[in-house]
């Protein structure tokens, strides 16, 4: 008997042995692609894949370009400053995270919080910011502790400093948070959201140069997202340093003269237009925005009625008052129907009409007056005849020749262009006549006519100099980090005008008597050992009463007070520098407008305002 029997040799076995053999064989092949796939074709997608899960690709801030003044004096640079942030895709329990950030950084889980939801506009691959600017040891604390906090960062960047505070705040800007407007513009590239960029000022015109270039850090990171070690670094570039034509000592002195008042100084080299002070009070501390201003700080800033973010300097539109005059006599020097010589009366007041009688500043008049004296006295009686002789439109020309009523392409932008009115203005403006009571108030700069103190400073520029108009300069030049000079500025001429030499001698004759001789309305600002020529100025802000006008000044609603108002150039003889302050509600330009000219003059050319001065006695003069 056969106790092992064949097995049958069927077709259908065969068949299936064929198909699960052909099977195998594919799975086989399919198998050995796919790990060939992903071995060799797959390689990199899949090492990067990897590598995402344990290597982290973190920026590095560059730090923004210095800014110096002319003589290399630093004004504004970076500080390190620590970071506490966090990658919100390695954070499990944000509570529980929260809880052990507040014990070790001394703010509350609900401030935290507060901050977590306020960035969610971030993209999620970028460290969100919780804690910025924080001191050493919370830093040390964090780091000590950085095992039981999964996905907190303690990053080192730079912080903008302005080492001086507000000094000069409306000149360098401020810093921001990018917007989502401002990341679509097409020449704003390589930005992205979180990222600071200069909002306004010098820290926005020229943010271009003062940004740098971003660098990189790669890091090797554990299972629970803490670094292990530093693979790769490519250090940031920082950004080019500007050079100004800022004078910081005498910035820091226009300042501190203005104090607490509301107003503005602007000082110009008269040679080629350069701005060697340029002063807004108030001010504001543009390290508030470089560390993320609060909202109760910009609530602060926003409610303040005297407006410290307005740059008044070439922002605030003011009447010149007497200041106007220098313009008002070349005019009619200019035009050949007045002379240095012709008088005129003044007993106080001069009447239009029966109807209309207009008031000279002294009550008692001036007595019979020229030229000279009625600039060094600021006689008003004088210049309501003259201007009356000559004419509103023949004022308007001459005034436009001085930069008046026009824009003088200030650097920053937002400038505004003052008033110069003639008779086809008002006629445009108002569809009315104009009248000559009208041309009285504007011959000693009221009325409509309306300057900014930059614009009175290169009207007073242009009479020292002899006629010229020069586009002013903030920046002389920007150096790149091995010292080349990038882009450098170049004198501009806007408007060059010839006077007459005798018409512009008697002026400025006048402006120097102004200041150095008995009588003038600022002569107690003088300083013996310069000499230098100026115009003062005082500037209704609304009209009054006779009796109200001669009330105590101290006794006038602050906002209801004339603005106080100098302009001059120094040294009398060859000028080099021009000043134009304005003081709002000072009261007279005598005694709260020329001696802060006086201040600033003095320190440009180094001496001591207070031992340099001869005070006489008495009271002030008026204007």
């Amino acid at each position: 008997m056969n106790l092992n029997p064949a097995p049958a040799d069927t077709p259908g076995l065969r068949r299936r042995f064929a198909f699960f053999s052909l099977f195998a064989g594919l799975a086989f092949i399919v198998l050995t692609l796919r790990l060939w796939h992903l071995q060799v074709l797959g390689f990199e997608h899949y090492r990067d894949l990897s590598e995402r899960n344990r290597i982290r690709y973190l920026a590095i801030e560059p730090p923004r370009g210095a800014v110096f003044d002319r003589h290399g004096v630093l004004l504004v640079d970076n500080r390190p400053a620590f970071t506490i942030s966090v990658l919100r895709q390695e954070v499990g329990d944000r509570d529980a995270l929260f809880d052990k950030l507040a014990n070790l950084t001394d703010v509350t889980s609900d401030y935290l919080e507060q901050r977590w939801r306020a960035l969610q506009h971030l993209p999620r691959y970028r460290p969100l910011p919780l804690l910025e600017d924080v001191g050493r040891e919370v830093m040390e604390r964090v780091q000590e502790h950085s095992v039981d906090l999964p996905g907190v960062l303690v990053e080192a960047k730079p912080l903008r400093s302005y080492s001086q505070g507000d000094l000069g705040a409306h000149l360098f800007g401020y810093l921001g948070e990018v917007t989502e407007e401002e990341l679509r513009d097409d020449n704003l590239s390589g930005y992205r959201a979180g990222d600071v960029i200069g909002k306004t000022a010098l820290e926005r015109m020229f943010e271009t140069y003062l940004r740098g270039g971003e660098g990189q850090k790669r890091i090797e990171v554990n299972v629970r997202g803490r670094e292990i070690r530093q693979l790769t670094t490519r250090a940031p570039q920082p950004g080019d340093r500007l050079h100004l034509t800022i004078d910081a000592s005498v910035q820091q002195v226009a300042e501190q003269a203005l104090g607490d008042q509301a107003g503005a100084v602007v000082a110009l080299d008269i040679k080629n237009g350069e701005i060697l002070a340029l002063v807004s009070r108030p001010s504001f501390d543009p390290s508030w925005f470089a560390r993320g201003i609060s909202s109760d700080q910009w609530r602060t800033l926003l409610d303040d009625p005297r407006n410290p973010m307005t740059n008044r300097a070439i922002r605030g539109q003011y009447p010149p008052g007497s200041t106007f005059k220098m313009v008002v006599a070349l005019a009619a020097l200019e035009s050949g129907k007045v002379s240095s010589e012709t008088s005129h009366q003044c007993s106080g007041s001069m009447q239009l009409s029966p109807s209309y009688t207009y008031r000279c500043w002294k009550k008692e008049g001036h007595g019979a007056v020229d030229l000279h004296k009625a600039i060094r006295e600021s006689c008003d009686v004088w210049f309501y005849r003259v201007g009356l002789e000559i004419g509103i439109d023949r004022i308007a020309q001459v005034s436009r020749r001085f930069g008046l009523g026009q824009s003088l392409g200030f650097p920053f932008g937002n400038e505004r262009s003052g008033l110069i009115p003639d008779v086809a203005w008002k006629r445009r403006r108002f569809g009315t006549s104009w009248y000559d009571g009208e041309t009285v108030i504007a011959s000693i700069g009221q009325g409509y006519v309306l300057a900014t103190p930059l614009q009175l400073a290169a009207m007073t520029s242009a009479l020292a100099n002899g006629g010229t108009v020069w586009k002013p300069q903030v920046v002389q030049r920007i150096e790149n980090l091995a010292g080349e000079t990038v882009w450098s500025s170049t004198a501009e001429p806007l408007l060059q005008s010839s006077w007459d030499g005798e018409s512009l001698q008697a002026v400025r004759s006048a402006m120097r008597a102004v200041v150095n001789e008995a009588g003038g309305t600022a002569w107690r600002s003088r300083l013996v050992q310069l000499p230098y020529a100026g115009k003062t100025g005082t500037a209704q802000v609304v009209k009054r009463k006779a009796d109200d006008e001669e009330s105590d000044p101290e006794q006038v609603s602050y906002r209801l007070r004339d603005h106080a108002l100098f302009v001059g150039y120094a040294p009398a003889d060859e000028p080099q520098i021009a000043v134009a302050v304005v003081v709002e509600h000072g009261g007279h330009g005598s005694s709260a407008a020329a001696p802060v000219a006086k201040e600033i003059f003095a320190t440009y050319f180094h001496l001591d305002p207070d031992g340099a001065e001869t005070v006489s006695e008495g009271e002030w003069a008026g204007d």
